[in-house]
């Protein structure tokens, strides 16, 4: 209810303060999804919580807010990263904006205990919070940016061996409350590009604009899939987002918490003007935070299918654009100058069907439950 005030409410500013655009350009068709098929058989992953796959190589999970059981906070993904953690044998290195999940601290704690080397990046705003300081007090090193920009990032190494790798912030609203991806991969290149921005910021201590653009293997492919790594603000991310919608033939299809970037947002609406099929669901807080500054109305005024999230309890937290049904961009990357200038941040591009196949199902999930955007 609070969503259709509001949206009402902004609706009379956008009629009174721009010109007038007809009803009807205001309201896309809805848009029918078609999954490509799959040529791999995948495992699904029980959980108690989410939605989780297995591809062999990787496993790809997504939480499940509008579970009824997400308010015990158990049973979702981040019990499968613990998992791991708890199978950790030399080191876990972890970069993450925030942490308070307590199944995750505990994991850490147990690992440190049995002589694995825990090591920790976080922002530092967050770092004071109780589950931190627990950490600290356990004798875990826990280091914060001490930065104006924020160390964004949400991935884990173990092992030198596994990458975990998504939208998700450990704590109980990312794994719980809000609509997130979390991503574990077994490649020896893409952990050896994680290892040394993890080290970067661990032990040469540098931070947003201080980085440099070192990443090993910014092309690599995993058991036949191309995958792209960038690390912002030192890999130009914006550019390469843009050359990938640039080159959208068909679908664009996007998920995003924050939206500001207009550049981006321009290429969006020029590939749909020109036949490429778009629609996207964005962060209703992000909408009413970010005002002129945010691309929503912009989308919603060029016809385009924009709608808005129907996560009443959390956020919509995806940073997700799924191409040609085939490319899958995904990370901590939001979509806005911040992300690009001044924080930690990283992106994936994953070249894959199969891949592209759960993102677009996630999709289907939450553009299901997601608002029309004139607030229908």
């Amino acid at each position: 209810m609070r969503k259709l005030i509001t949206l009402f409410l902004l609706s009379i500013f956008v009629f009174t303060a721009c010109t007038p655009i007809p009803a009807e350009t205001l309201v896309a068709e809805p848009v029918n999804v078609e999954i490509p098929s799959n040529d791999v058989e995948l495992t699904e992953i029980p959980l108690d919580i989410g939605y989780g796959v297995d591809g062999g190589w990787y496993e790809l999970y997504f939480t499940d807010p509008a579970n009824p059981d997400s308010r015990y906070f158990r049973g979702g993904p981040d019990e499968r990263l613990a998992a791991a953690i708890d199978a950790a044998r030399l080191s876990v290195d972890l970069a993450v904006y925030s942490l308070s999940l307590w199944s995750i601290r505990d994991a850490l704690i147990n690992a440190m205990r049995r002589g694995v080397q825990v090591r920790i990046v976080m922002e530092s705003a967050n770092r004071d919070r109780d589950v931190p300081q627990e950490l600290i007090d356990a004798g875990i090193s826990v280091l914060g940016d001490r930065r104006e920009g924020l160390m964004h990032n949400k991935f884990v190494i173990i092992d030198r061996s596994e990458l975990w790798v998504g939208s998700m912030n450990f704590t109980t609203g990312g794994g719980y409350k809000d609509n997130n991806n979390l991503l574990r991969i077994r490649s020896q290149k893409l952990v050896e590009n994680y290892q040394t921005e993890f080290d970067e910021m661990f032990i040469g201590d540098h931070f947003g604009p201080d980085t440099v653009a070192n990443t090993p293997n910014p092309v690599t492919f995993v058991n036949g899939t191309m995958i792209e790594t960038y690390f912002s603000p030192d890999d130009g991310v914006a550019a390469h987002i843009a050359e990938l919608l640039e080159n959208a033939q068909q679908s664009i299809y996007f998920m995003a918490y924050s939206f500001t970037a207009d550049d981006l947002a321009s290429i969006v609406r020029e590939r749909a003007a020109n036949g490429v099929t778009v629609a996207g669901v964005m962060d209703y807080s992000q909408i009413q935070s970010n005002g002129q500054y945010g691309e929503y109305d912009a989308f919603a005024q060029a016809g385009i299918d924009v709608r808005v999230d129907g996560n009443e309890e959390g956020l919509l937290h995806h940073k997700v654009f799924i191409i040609d049904e085939e490319i899958v961009i995904t990370g901590s990357y939001n979509f806005s100058s911040s992300a690009e200038e001044r924080n930690d941040e990283n992106i994936l591009v994953i070249y894959n069907s199969d891949i592209a196949h759960e993102f677009l199902k996630e999709f289907e999930r939450v553009y299901a439950q997601a608002q029309l955007s004139d607030g229908e």
